[in-house]
């Protein structure tokens, strides 16, 4: 892809509104644009790391089972009134009427509707567990959105549901997506960690948010270090290993400011392991039992011939929230380098020719090494315009390649300018460079 065909509208500036450092690039970097107080489009650039992102939340989301459905937007009141949400939920939900004036809103959680779903199609236990998702639009009127599509009013989530039929078999499956989490966020590269959290208007009385560190977090966290050193790596899908890895890291001290306790914090916690930070919630789960089941008669034929009401909890992803996370966690604001993980990456690498009217011979051999790298499953994208070389790198440091390839006007063999993104070049070969990054294309 050559540079002067890509959409990619770069700022040479940061624009003003933009207070953190994910706003500030993906405003500069040509990602999104604003149409309204928190609510964006999405342009080709941050649209491909989005739609990478999505791709491996469902993967893992598809490894432990769980099936992906799709709910509309709009929503009946109808099913948020037997619930008792309708009114409890407040402002943050968009009330709208059709043309026959009956009430309808943006949905902006799906417990009622995937409840209502369940209820009409699932009549025995032996039709449970059920594991649903569905990776949607959604929307909160924020009374105050900030922070680009951190803190925006539409957002893109993935959010799963499950369905026991009891409260052992129902921490199994909340237990499933706890593991589905931590090997998500690993293969996104980033350390999130679980801690104990509030259940807010979603209710329940178990619930864990997936945080990562920053700065720039409005979830402020206390944490034992040694949380860190803990690796998911090779837990199987069975209920006494995912047992096991809840507990072990339970056992280390994680929670948000609602669930913070100074005396419990000072007695499990020694001062030299005591982390209190701000952090980034980048998932959401939660288990509350029947408290949708039974208002909305979702129950189900027991042995015996009894009735029971499902035992349900629901799991969160912020999928478009995730970019700006990763962002949060990997530029660098000092040098204006940003460098994707290469499992997200819009491309694997930038070339970047100097080429001048005169001169095409640079092009040339950026255009067949690109060939070299299709054939290779290498995605690339060639800077073919005749601006001057640190013009150029700004431009390419902003977009993120994970590698680069800098083909100077004194072509030198065989040998090619490689380097990772904000590292030391080096001269390789082409197939070399071709193995490195199919090698760590793999990995991730």
């Amino acid at each position: 892809m050559y540079l002067t065909k890509s959409f990619i509208p770069i700022l040479k500036n940061i624009p003003s509104e933009a207070k953190i450092k994910s706003h500030q690039l993906m405003l500069r970097a040509g990602m999104i644009k604003q149409s309204s107080a928190g609510i964006y489009s999405w342009l080709p650039l941050g649209f491909k790391v989005m739609k990478k992102i999505e791709q491996i939340v469902r993967e893992e989301q598809n490894r432990i089972g769980v099936q992906e459905i799709l709910m509309p937007t709009i929503q009946s009141s109808e099913i948020w009134k037997e619930s008792g949400r309708y009114e409890d939920y407040g402002e943050e939900m968009l009330r709208i009427k059709d043309r026959q004036n009956r009430e309808m809103l943006y949905g902006p959680t799906n417990e009622e509707l995937v409840t209502d779903i369940f209820r009409a199609s699932v009549k025995s236990y032996k039709s449970l567990p059920q594991l649903l998702y569905h990776i949607q639009w959604k929307f909160r009127d924020e009374i105050r959105p900030r922070f680009g599509i951190m803190r925006c009013r539409e957002f893109y989530m993935k959010d799963a549901y499950s369905f026991d039929i009891s409260d052992e078999e129902a921490f199994f499956s909340y237990n499933k997506f706890f593991l589905s989490y931590l090997r998500t966020f690993k293969r996104l590269d980033l350390t999130a960690i679980p801690m104990a959290a509030d259940t807010g208007p979603i209710g329940g009385n178990l619930s864990h948010e997936f945080i990562i560190l920053a700065d720039t977090g409005e979830s402020k966290i206390f944490t034992d270090k040694r949380i860190f050193d803990l690796n998911s790596d090779g837990t199987k899908v069975e209920k006494k290993s995912l047992d096991e890895l809840r507990n072990k890291y339970e056992k280390f001290y994680a929670v948000t400011d609602e669930k913070f306790n100074k005396e419990e914090f000072e007695k499990k916690v020694t001062e030299e392991n005591r982390l209190i930070t701000k952090g980034i919630e980048v998932g959401h789960i939660f288990y509350f039992g029947d408290k949708y089941s039974k208002p909305m008669g979702a129950s189900v034929d027991l042995p015996g011939g009894k009735k029971d009401f499902v035992k349900m909890g629901s799991y969160g992803v912020g999928v478009s929230r995730l970019v700006g996370a990763i962002i949060e966690a990997k530029y660098d604001e000092k040098n204006e380098i940003m460098k994707w993980p290469i499992s997200i990456a819009p491309y694997d690498v930038s070339i970047i020719p100097m080429i001048n009217k005169k001169d095409q011979s640079a092009l040339e051999k950026a255009n067949n090494i690109n060939k070299e790298f299709l054939l290779n499953n290498i995605e690339a994208i060639i800077d073919d315009t005749d601006e001057n070389f640190s013009s150029k790198m700004k431009k390419m440091n902003l977009i993120g390649s994970p590698f680069q390839i800098i083909i100077g006007k004194q072509i030198d063999g065989d040998l090619i300018e490689f380097k990772e993104t904000g590292k030391e070049i080096k001269k390789l070969k082409l197939e070399e460079v071709i193995k490195i990054i199919k090698k760590q294309k793999v990995q991730n």
